[in-house]
């Protein structure tokens, strides 16, 4: 039968009092006059046993002198760069393998009062590295204190394609993780994308110094809808293998639609839209997709209406007799218009083309624009109404011009960005959502942004040839679209490592709509690191993942008993070690966690307890 020790490191080092007796006992024995040969034996086995029972002490104390915890530490770029040198491992802090060993103690930590259990601080330094936890900073410092031996912590980069999941309270940690784990992937030269819903200067200024280390300065491009001249302008509609690609990533902006019948018509007219302007060879944009959609699907269908009459009619098509007698008919009335913008020519050629032009020669493209040009334009309206609004605010004032960018334009020195162009340039772009003013245009943002992402992820992998893609997106809640579901499930096949971090799994569930979606979403993430979290089911959440182990219990019992006679006197004493299944970590831990201090759950079930340490980038960028 297999058995299990038992310790109990959280008491006296009550073998230090036998190592005294036993030193004292061989140093006495010593000055004993006695012959050598009977001295130095017995002389030697007490020494021998106040090493050993010293050495026992040692450990004990030892291990009590680490439930002081870990002070905050700071190190440069550059020497994150020094610790974490092999790109092929990815650096996670310092920290050691938590065992069942860690859980016992931890849980026998909970019964007791740990500040009873600190070293005198004249020993503390002896029996420990590194400066304490200090009584300000937010936390328990016992929790990584269970064991005294610290190791950096790597593994191997290919753990991580599945995607990371980060979670924690506000200022916990979340964002000096993205940084650690930013700075290595632009030190191992990914084409690193960070989104960033609330514009973290420390984060931004990290990899900007990352990029002057290892890369180029210019290899670092940022955008931020308040400050559109500093950065750089984007074309989120560059990138398609088909015109139905745009309207899908349109789509990805549209409030949620349960019954789908908005969202799916909304579809339907931003794709007429769009195939309108690929037939007439006119590079589709946010702007003019904007303009057709709320000024009607007219200029297109009249331009398409024209291309075709030349192809299939001839030069001299405007001379056709008939064409000209729908013309006159239509100026004068005598054609029913369904808008008020179509002017008499329109309404004879889309008459002739109803009409005259054999199904043969008939195009679906003008087909669907001719469907929409005679749907009742009042319903037309309430249907896209949930669209136009989102489309206004990406597309009005200095933010429309650098989201629909002009590439002829002289007067515009910013560069023009799309993910094929960041991805072929190696650069590092950092993309500000600025969603506590204006969270409506930064969700909108973030949708366009994943959505032209996730194609590109599509492309990457039927080519099958690609660069390693870093996505990091802080506030998942924020920007968490269907989009990113795809990326999150199928974007590691094509090279898109993807890390986010979140606070609490209502947010998400707030989001996505309920916790069951909440947690479907996660489930494609195969690597946890969670900091302090106080909302309990995202507790439950975390500890469900780290999975059970066995806990040992106490039972000490005594018994006594008089019958009434002198001198019958009995009395018991038993001694029961139980065994329990309880959680790795228990729930509460987690909130009672330091800043930066994290349990992480790694691909193979590998569980750590770590710690990083906070990234100076130097000056802080405004």
């Amino acid at each position: 039968m297999l058995t299990r020790k038992y310790e109990m490191p959280w008491r006296a080092a009550y073998e230090g009092y036998a190592a005294v007796s036993w030193a004292t006992a061989a140093i006495a024995t010593s000055m004993v006059t006695a012959p050598p040969n009977l001295v130095l034996p017995l002389s030697a086995t007490g020494i021998g046993l106040s090493l050993l029972r010293g050495v026992k002490a040692w450990r004990i104390l030892r291990i009590r002198a680490t439930l002081s915890g870990k002070a905050l530490e700071m190190m440069s770029v550059e020497n994150l760069a020094r610790i974490a040198r092999r790109n092929d491992h990815i650096y996670l802090g310092y920290g050691f393998e938590w065992t069942p060993t860690h859980s016992q103690r931890l849980y026998e930590l909970s019964k007791i009062d740990y500040r009873s259990l600190r070293v005198p601080v004249v020993l503390r330094s002896l029996l420990r590295d590194g400066t304490p936890q200090r009584d300000e900073e937010m936390g328990a410092p016992y929790i990584h204190g269970v064991e005294p031996r610290e190791i950096v912590l790597q593994r191997p980069l290919k753990n991580f394609d599945g995607g990371t999941l980060i979670v924690g309270t506000t200022q916990s940690g979340k964002g000096v993780a993205l940084g650690n784990l930013a700075v290595q992937a632009i030190k191992r030269g990914d084409v690193v994308i960070i989104i960033d819903p609330k514009n973290s200067r420390r984060l931004r200024t990290v990899a900007k110094r990352a990029c002057e280390l290892f890369r180029r300065p210019s290899t670092f491009q940022w955008f931020h809808p308040a400050f559109p001249h500093d950065g750089v302008r984007l074309d989120f509609m560059f990138n398609w293998q088909k015109p139905t690609e745009i309207a899908s990533r349109i789509q990805a902006i549209m409030p949620p639609d349960t019954a789908g019948a908005f969202s799916a018509f909304g579809w339907d007219a931003v794709n007429v839209v769009i195939q309108g302007l690929v037939e007439l060879e006119d590079r589709p944009n946010l702007a003019k997709l904007t303009r057709y959609v709320e000024g009607g699907i007219e200029p297109i269908l009249e331009r398409n209406l024209e291309s075709m009459f030349e192809q299939h009619i001839g030069p001299g098509w405007r001379a056709h007799s008939e064409l000209g007698r729908l013309v006159e008919r239509a100026a004068r009335g005598g054609i029913k218009s369904p808008s008020l913008g179509a002017s008499p020519e329109l309404l004879a050629y889309v008459e002739f083309y109803e009409r005259h032009v054999p199904a043969q020669f008939k195009r679906q493209v003008i087909n669907a624009q001719v469907r929409t040009f005679r749907h009742p334009r009042e319903h037309y309206q309430k249907i896209t109404a949930s669209l136009l609004p989102i489309l206004s605010m990406l597309t009005s004032g200095d933010l429309g011009r650098s989201l629909s960018p002009q590439p002829f334009d002289t007067s515009d020195e910013r560069p023009i960005l799309n993910f094929e162009k960041i991805e072929r340039a190696g650069h590092v772009f950092y993309m500000c959502l600025d969603s506590l003013p204006d969270a409506a245009v930064g969700t909108a943002l973030a949708a366009l942004a994943l959505a032209d992402l996730a194609a590109r992820a599509g492309m990457r992998y039927n080519l099958g040839e690609y660069k390693r893609i870093s996505l990091f997106v802080d506030e998942v809640s924020n920007t968490i679209n269907r989009p990113l579901i795809e990326i999150l499930n199928k974007g590691a096949e094509s090279g898109i490592q993807t890390t986010v971090a979140m606070q609490t799994i209502a947010d998400l569930a707030d989001r996505l709509g309920s916790e069951h979606a909440a947690r479907m979403a996660l489930g494609n993430l195969n690597n946890l690191i969670a900091f302090r979290t106080k909302d309990q089911p995202t507790q439950e959440f975390v500890v469900e993942t780290f999975g059970k182990t066995a806990i040992h219990n106490v039972r000490v019992g005594l018994n006594t008993g008089f019958d009434g006679h002198i001198g019958d006197f009995s009395a018991g004493h038993s001694t029961q070690i139980a065994e329990s299944m309880e959680e790795m970590i228990p729930p509460s831990v987690l909130g009672k966690l330091p800043d930066l201090q994290y349990f992480g759950s790694f691909s193979g079930g590998r569980l750590v307890k770590g710690r990083f340490t906070l990234v100076d980038p130097g000056p802080i960028d405004s």
